[in-house]
């Protein structure tokens, strides 16, 4: 790809995608997605937009007070404070308890269903918060639920090594992926302009995945370990999920860029290479779901998040690639995952997405899930902020 097409198709998938969000999703998730009797929002959408009420996970209330939230930031000019408002609203009276931890889930009408800690969960409602404090005009409440949660899970959840446990009393195995969800509320909070402690925690947990989620051999991020954070034995040792080794590369860009760390983006650069090598069904060009360290493949359907993942980190390594001709290659795979992506929400009403497609390149037919508006929104952030941040003549030849 030379330059003047890599940045018409990135300039194009931006100007598309966010025509999407402003002109169907927004509209849609604010008009539907909302309850409005019972507060908070619906964990589901049929692909006909019809509401239909389940049980409610706090992570997926979590990430759409991100959702509205980042919408103001964008611009958008519906009632995204209202969203916003209400969504808070609802989460301090239906999802936070007593101790500032959250709960797992609430009944349709809000009601507690289950008071389970889940430390997935707390990264969620720390990661919102952050971002609803950057847009209020008065952040003090949500910064001081947010750091009543961050203390509670230091004094209470703190592993003896690094990161945080999974429950208290102990519960193996500990995992990766509510520490790359910590991680990114940290950072959160530190853009936000958080307290040092913020900080200090993004840097254990970035430093916790160089030397102990990493396989320093094979350069596979590995998701779940013993109580002093050793890779399990056996099978669940091996497992390895693409859109994760995404995710994480994209938030050790960050962190690595930040901190002046080239061998975290080195780190980052590995995870993408071995996600895109083995990870990525090749007649559907879509990042599946799991495979083992050898590159066997465990599960090979696709997930809408997936595709996100891989277009954010590509875009990221793109930002600090050595040469031009290692851009452009970023760039084209970027591409190829936001093209990836817009499949998922090329539906028969606009607003909505596909979740899962199958090996075969058939989507399941199932209702829209809340929860994935958060990966969608967050990776048109991305890419509208890269377009943005580089005008055409940077890709002359």
């Amino acid at each position: 790809m030379d330059r003047p097409d890599a940045f018409s198709d990135m300039a194009a998938l931006s100007e598309q995608s966010t025509a999407w969000l402003f002109d169907a999703a927004l509209p849609l998730w604010w008009c539907h997605g909302i309850d409005r009797v019972n507060g908070g929002f619906h964990e589901v959408l049929g692909l006909d937009g019809r509401i239909i009420p389940t049980e409610r996970r706090v992570r997926v209330t979590a990430r759409q007070i991100f959702a509205f939230a980042l919408a103001g930031k964008l611009g958008w000019h519906g009632d995204w404070r209202g969203a916003v408002d209400d969504g808070l609203a609802y989460f301090f009276r239906a999802c936070v308890l007593p101790s500032g931890a959250v709960r797992k889930l609430t009944n349709a009408d809000g009601s507690p269903k289950d008071d389970t800690f889940c430390l997935y969960d707390q990264a969620f409602a720390l990661f919102a918060l952050a971002e609803a404090a950057s847009m209020l005009n008065d952040r003090a409440p949500v910064e001081a639920a947010a750091v009543k949660l961050r203390d509670l899970l230091i004094d209470r959840y703190k592993n003896p090594v690094a990161g945080f446990e999974e429950a208290n009393p102990r519960s193996l195995p500990l995992k990766a992926n509510p520490h790359m969800h910590l991680f990114e509320a940290c950072l959160a909070w530190e853009e936000v302009g958080g307290d040092a402690t913020w900080s200090r925690l993004a840097d254990e947990i970035a430093e916790l995945c160089l030397s102990r989620l990493i396989d320093r051999r094979t350069g596979w991020l590995k998701e779940y370990f013993d109580g002093d954070w050793i890779v399990m034995a056996g099978d669940p040792g091996r497992i390895c999920e693409p859109g994760h080794q995404f995710e994480w590369s994209w938030l050790l860009t960050r962190w690595g860029t930040a901190r002046r760390r080239p061998e975290a983006i080195a780190a980052a650069r590995t995870l993408t290479a071995l996600a895109e090598a083995h990870g990525i069904n090749r007649r559907e060009q879509m990042a599946i779901m799991e495979i083992t360290d050898d590159g066997r493949i465990n599960d090979g359907t696709a997930r809408l998040w997936s595709q996100t993942e891989r277009l954010k980190s590509n875009l990221a390594l793109a930002d600090v690639a050595a040469d031009a001709a290692e851009r452009d290659r970023y760039l084209a795979t970027a591409v190829t995952a936001g093209r990836a992506l817009l499949r998922f929400l090329d539906v028969e009403t606009p607003g909505l997405w596909r979740d899962r497609m199958q090996p075969d390149g058939c989507f399941d037919i199932e209702p829209a899930p809340a929860s994935s508006f958060y990966h969608i929104i967050y990776a048109i952030d991305q890419l509208r902020g890269f377009v943005a941040a580089c005008p055409t003549s940077a890709f002359a030849p």
